[in-house]
């Protein structure tokens, strides 16, 4: 192992704005078993679709209603 490296030329990480982060969530379970339903259906993991619908709305910039 060298004893320095020069990283001056280095990109920079193309993943660092997808680096995820663990949470726990308290979820419904009408909630659950729908994106598991969703899941089974399109072959992609559940959390990932939650994931992928929560993006979505951040992205759009949709704001909740309370009825």
């Amino acid at each position: 192992m060298k004893p320095e490296y020069d990283f001056e030329g280095a990109r920079a990480n193309p993943y660092a704005k997808k680096l995820r982060k663990p949470v726990t969530m308290n979820l419904d379970i009408d909630v659950i078993d729908y994106f598991k339903s969703e899941s089974a259906r399109t072959g992609v993991p559940y959390q990932t679709l939650i994931n992928l619908y929560l993006a979505q709305c951040a992205e759009e910039g949709k704001h909740l209603t309370f009825s």
